[in-house]
Parts: C-alpha cells; structure tokens; sequence
C-alpha cells in the first residue's frame, strides 16, 4: 500500500466506487501496458516498440495513415499485422477483472444506471475480459474489424468482423498476416474485401482518415447517449474511472472530465505520468500504474 497522499487517494477512490450507483470506465493506451503492450508513449517510445520506424523518421502519427495502404500496403500491413498479431494473442491483465467485479456488484445495487466503457483503445481487451459489447464505445475503431480500403467503390457492406477477441480459436492468426520481423513488413497474400476482391484495412480511425466507415461507432454511440439519457433521469452517484489515458490526443480525458462535471460525480485519474487533474473537490488522481492502482484500490475496496 502507498503512504502518505497516494494511500489517502486510493482510499477515497475505494469509498467512491463502494457507494457509487453507476460507474463510466474510460481508458487510453497505458491501460494495456500491464499485458505487455506498448503505449507509444512519445517518439521514443514509438521507436522502441517500432525500430524500423526510428531508421524512417517516422513517428506515430505519420505512420498510422491511410496513405500507406495507398502506396505501400505491404509497409501498412506490416504495421497493421504486427498489432493485431500482438493485440489478438495478448491477455487481459487482473485490472480488467477487478473493473469487471466492480461494474457487475454496482448493477446489482438498487437504484443503479449501470456501467459504460469508453476507451480510444483498439485492441479488443476489455471483450476478451468479458465486458457486455452492448457497454462498450470504442472511440477510434477495432483491430479486429475489418473495412474495404474504397468503400465508395465498393456496392455492399464493406466492414465485417475479422476476428473474435478471445475466441477458442488462435485468433492470433485468424488473417494470416506474416510480417516480417527484421523490416516489419508484410509478407504474402495481403487482407482483402470479400465483396470487390480489394485491398482490406483495419477499421481503425487513423490520422488523416476521410475514409474510415463509422457504423459500429455510430452503434455504440447510440447506446453511449442511452446510458447518458439515464443518468439524467435523477440524481447520481457516478464514478468516473480513467486509466492511462495520456494528454497526447486527449479524446479520453476530454470525454471523462466532461462526463463528471456535468453529473457531480467524482474523477479519479489512474496515471504515473500526465498527472494534472481538475480543480475539482471529487477529482483524485492515483499516480500509479494502471494495474497495481487498480489492485491497490480493490484491496480498500474489499475492506469497507
């Protein structure tokens, strides 16, 4: 147990959750790291994961790009397929099963508006954890989804599910990507539209993207402002969860302070780096990593 202010925040943390009547879970790329996956946290960071990137001079957010499925699929797919790949054969850390008891025990309270999950995450961990799909918003996309490249050329549905987080199956290997490990780029038959025979991509909302197709968002969407219709029906005691969500592209931490504001809720901020937190009475930050926090908050949790 941490000392001092991180220990008087974890308790606050585990009094909110134990007396709250819904709970809104949002998370960024940290959250994953536990389950060994990277978080691009900067150039460096990026690079590290990604060192044929570094020798390019490419960062991020040059590299997640649909030009390159344009004019180098197989540079795209090495990137794309090294993630899935990596995404796919990834465990679920304990945090996520801690998050998931939470959310089960709050529905069971009277009076409660349930939980939602949003996250900018699209790696498929919080399915594979058991999460209900129908509380789930994945704001940029789902590498398991697939969508064709020119979907204004194709005539019929071009987004389908590639793979099933968590399935019995080697999901791992589901679309046959082989990248290679040197140059991490792809190697063989490329993913293609089962309708029009075309290049695939992942549907996945990238840097600089016109042509991302947004109708598994726009579902969830709906079901996102149905969960916020309820908690305007009446008094609330909403908890907002955010894990490792960082300040480079700020969607994340937007949507949760946002949420907390507006229903008097209390924000507790779970990250070691992008400390900063509303000026806010019911804001707690934890400037932990996401899983020992989210463990050290269960333990307080269990005790009350």
């Amino acid at each position: 147990m941490e000392t001092g202010t991180a220990a008087d925040a974890i308790r606050r943390a585990g009094e909110a959750i134990k007396d709250a009547t819904c709970i809104l879970f949002t998370s960024g790329a940290g959250l994953g790291v536990d389950s060994g996956l990277p978080d691009f946290r900067g150039t460096e960071g990026f690079w590290r994961a990604y060192p044929p990137m570094a020798k390019l001079g490419l960062q991020f957010h040059m590299t997640s790009n649909p030009k390159w499925f344009r004019t180098d699929p197989e540079f795209a797919w090495g990137f794309f397929g090294h993630r899935y790949n990596l995404y796919s054969s990834a465990v679920p850390h304990e945090g996520y099963h801690i998050m998931k008891r939470w959310a089960e025990e709050v529905s069971a309270r009277p009076h409660n508006n349930s939980f939602f999950v949003f996250t900018s995450n699209v790696d498929g961990q919080y399915i594979k954890a058991g999460f209900p799909q129908e509380q789930l918003l994945e704001c940029h996309g789902s590498i398991h989804h697939l969508q064709c490249l020119k979907p204004s050329r194709c005539t019929k549905s071009c987004l389908w599910q590639a793979s099933t987080p968590g399935a019995a199956e080697d999901s791992s290997t589901a679309l046959g990507i082989t990248v290679d490990p040197d140059t991490f780029r792809a190697v063989g038959t490329l993913p293609s539209c089962p309708h029009c025979h075309g290049l695939a991509r992942p549907n996945i909302l990238m840097f600089g993207d016109s042509d991302w197709i947004s109708d598994r968002w726009d579902e969830q969407q709906e079901r996102y402002e149905r969960f916020y219709k309820r908690l305007r029906t009446g008094p609330q005691r909403l908890v907002v969860i955010e894990v490792g969500a960082g300040e480079g592209v700020p969607t994340v931490r937007n949507e949760g302070e946002s949420m907390s504001s507006r229903f008097d809720g209390t924000f507790i901020r779970i990250n070691p780096r992008d400390t900063a937190i509303p000026k806010r009475s019911k804001a707690i930050l934890i400037p932990m990593g996401g899983l020992a926090a989210l463990q050290a908050i269960d333990e307080v949790y269990r005790q009350l």
